[in-house]
């Protein structure tokens, strides 16, 4: 009964009749096979194994090539099929550097089909070898051919990924549009048993007429009624201007605009100072001269000065310093961060 309610209610997809082949990539796909796959919805026409088609882009020359293969996407399955027809969500491979919001068509004067461009990436963080005290002691996965290689991959298919090779050999720039993106990557390659160094995230500024200017986002909060002065002191802190705010239900929805700066490290405050109630989006706006400097940390930390085990008894003493990021047993070195220290200055401490 659902299904046929579906059939009846939903209209079929807009095509046009007997024109060309046209389509819009809207994603993309990659295979150790037949290597980079464009996917997107045939506008009209059809396509079909052995085809000559133009990739079209607004900023560049028609590039001609040969459809190779036709993907059909059948519910959580994808199978090759010989002809892709108008309404149709296919994959097509043929074009090794094909990118999201190019237009294939099967005539080089057809006009590109409009896109709406993609944010560029604003954060960039460093992927490293570990070359820490307890290199080599959690992953089987250490070395930066591997690390490299794994990167090359996610950089194929996922497009909010850029990749950079640096003057060092075990060192490689990834920018994406937030830290989230770059955060996810880290977590799937630590459960693949990957071993890796991460930089703190920084921006990418952009140098316009002769100034330096950095990428700026438009936040949008919703917070319970009792937490809106915490929130929008954090937000003046970190540069942040409000633009809109109402409340409704007893919740306050705020519209702010605030450097990307600003917007590192902030989802963990929103939610101490909401107790978790706090929900946050962002998105791109513009770039926008430097704002100057912003103090988004005001704590301290403590720093271990040997290495070894950690004992019960000296964990007892140092807790009252501060809050502990380890527990008894565990192992640490001399210079790493063990705790939190809510003055401003770093305090040694020995938990072994």
């Amino acid at each position: 009964l659902l299904f046929e309610t579906i059939l009846s209610t939903i209209p079929a997809p807009a095509i046009e009749e007997g024109g060309e082949f046209k389509m819009l990539v809207s994603n993309i796909d990659w295979s150790d096979y037949v290597g980079r796959i464009a996917i997107g919805k045939i506008l009209s026409g059809s396509a079909v194994i052995g085809d000559a088609v133009w990739r079209l882009h607004s900023n560049k020359a028609p590039q001609r090539g040969k459809i190779s293969k036709v993907f059909e996407y059948t519910a959580l399955s994808t199978q090759e099929t010989s002809e892709g027809v108008a309404g149709n969500i296919v994959g097509i491979s043929g074009f090794e550097d094909v990118d999201i919001g190019e237009t294939i068509a099967g005539n080089e004067e057809i006009e590109p089909i409009p896109f709406v461009e993609i944010d560029p990436p604003t954060v960039m963080m460093s992927f490293s070898v570990n070359d820490g005290p307890f290199a080599g002691l959690e992953g089987d996965r250490v070395t930066s051919r591997e690390i490299r290689e794994r990167l090359v991959r996610e950089a194929r298919t996922n497009i909010s990924i850029k990749l950079e090779d640096t003057d060092n050999a075990v060192e490689f720039k990834v920018s994406a549009r937030g830290a989230m993106q770059v955060a996810v990557v880290v977590e799937e390659m630590r459960r693949e048993g990957f071993e890796l160094l991460v930089s703190r995230p920084t921006v990418i500024k952009k140098q316009i007429n002769g100034k330096w200017h950095e990428p700026f986002e438009t936040v949008y909060l919703e917070i319970p009624d009792g937490d809106v002065g915490g929130c929008m002191q954090a937000l003046a802190n970190r540069k942040g201007l409000v633009e809109n705010m109402s409340s409704k239900n007893d919740r306050t929805s705020l519209e702010v605009t605030i450097p990307t700066r600003g917007l590192i490290g902030f989802e963990f405050e929103l939610l101490n100072l909401t107790s978790g109630e706090g929900i946050m989006s962002h998105l791109f706006k513009e770039y926008r001269p430097d704002s100057g400097d912003i103090r988004t940390r005001r704590t301290g930390t403590l720093v271990s000065l040997e290495k070894g085990e950690c004992m019960t008894y000296s964990l007892n003493n140092i807790e009252t310093r501060g809050k502990l990021f380890i527990g008894p047993g565990d192992q640490v070195y001399p210079g790493m961060v063990v705790g939190e220290n809510p003055r401003t200055e770093d305090l040694p401490v020995n938990p072994t």
